[in-house]
């Protein structure tokens, strides 16, 4: 069986985005910020091997894949959803979960595709060592979510129009920042805090730890779009600053947006336009997609973002409060948590290295 046969929904396999971008060769190597150096340096002492450190034996509860609370499906307000049968709502959240875990696998190869962009578009060398070390992180994300979906949901979804829509516009545009911006600092951004749902409140341990293993990468490549942006931001001109502070809150609405699952509903033969309602006007659901901004707000604000349009999107959404969130002790934190799943697991350093 292909993933092409796992899809609830018929798609195409392929999709193409045009673009024309420079690339950039740097003849000088011994350059290079200490902090972007030291952060190359620590992504390739921490890579691993999906193979090794997942425990592919653990089995997932057909009824319940990630033995995720039924508060956690979007529709759980829905008056309509107490009415659903047993079967029904397992088949809800099987295919919700699979949904999910879909969204973050596209979002990955969305992720290797754009970084593997950044290696070639980006001017310092710095920069293209820590890109080329995240190429093989996202690739390994990628490998670890088809297999997660293939092997234990046996069941995929295509991309949302809105992930796709907004993948789209990052790979097609020729400015090299902009690679960073959307994919490093909203797109990875918002997809840490998804991650870190699923990883707290997944009572399987095998769908808990693969989103710890990836949150622990996740968490060093929004540092290093962070760090570069940082310095390079101060040097734009108004107009430019202009153009990628509207392109901020047009992201942050898509991927707001994304959650909504209208395809999700279809599949399942729910009333979509009264899923799709309920969805937006739960106190739960709001809840949620304002959390997941907490790892977007203080990046943006951090690498200099923070005008009056951005802070008007951010109040509007409720979300501007996020910008005074540490992004460093986040970070340290995400480590915590996967290396305490090792000890759990009983993985020592070495032979995660084996």
């Amino acid at each position: 069986m292909t993933s092409t046969d796992r899809y609830a929904i018929a798609t195409e396999i392929d999709h193409a985005v045009p673009g024309a971008f420079d690339t950039n060769f740097r003849w000088e190597y011994d350059d290079g910020r200490d902090k972007l150096l030291n952060l190359y340096r620590k992504g390739k002492r921490l890579q691993w091997d999906a193979d090794v450190r997942i425990d592919w034996s653990q089995d997932l509860d057909p009824e319940n894949p990630a033995g995720l609370p039924d508060e956690a499906i979007p529709i759980y307000s829905w008056d309509g959803f107490a009415k659903l049968t047993n079967e029904e709502k397992a088949r809800l959240r099987h295919h919700y979960q699979a949904w999910q875990m879909s969204q973050f696998l596209h979002g990955e190869q969305g992720a290797l595709v754009c970084t593997a962009k950044i290696v070639q578009q980006v001017p310092s060398m710095d920069a293209k060592y820590y890109a080329a070390n995240q190429v093989a992180d996202e690739a390994r994300h990628v490998e670890s979510y088809a297999r997660l979906l293939n092997e234990k949901y046996e069941l995929s979804y295509p991309i949302t129009p809105y992930l796709q829509t907004l993948l789209d516009q990052i790979i097609g545009d020729s400015r090299w920042d902009i690679t960073y911006l959307g994919m490093q600092i909203l797109i990875e951004g918002l997809a840490l805090a998804a991650f870190q749902l699923i990883r707290d409140g997944a009572q399987n341990p095998l769908a808990a730890s693969i989103n710890a293993y990836v949150m622990q990468d996740e968490a060093r490549h929004v540092a290093f779009g962070r760090l570069a942006l940082r310095d390079y931001y101060p040097q734009l001109t108004d107009k430019e600053r202009d153009e990628r502070e509207e392109f901020v809150v047009e992201a942050c609405y898509l991927m707001r947006d994304r959650f909504l699952g209208r395809e999700l509903w279809e599949t399942l033969g729910l009333p979509v336009d009264e899923c799709m309602e309920s969805t937006k006007s739960s106190e739960l659901m709001q809840q949620f997609r304002t959390y997941l901004f907490t790892r977007i707000v203080p990046n943006v604000r951090h690498i200099g973002l923070w005008g009056p349009r951005v802070q008007k999107a951010y109040a509007d959404m409720g979300i501007l409060g996020f910008g005074d969130y540490d992004s460093e002790q986040l970070q340290a934190e995400d480590e915590r948590v996967a290396d305490e799943f090792d000890r759990k697991m009983g993985l020592t350093a070495e032979a995660l290295q084996a």
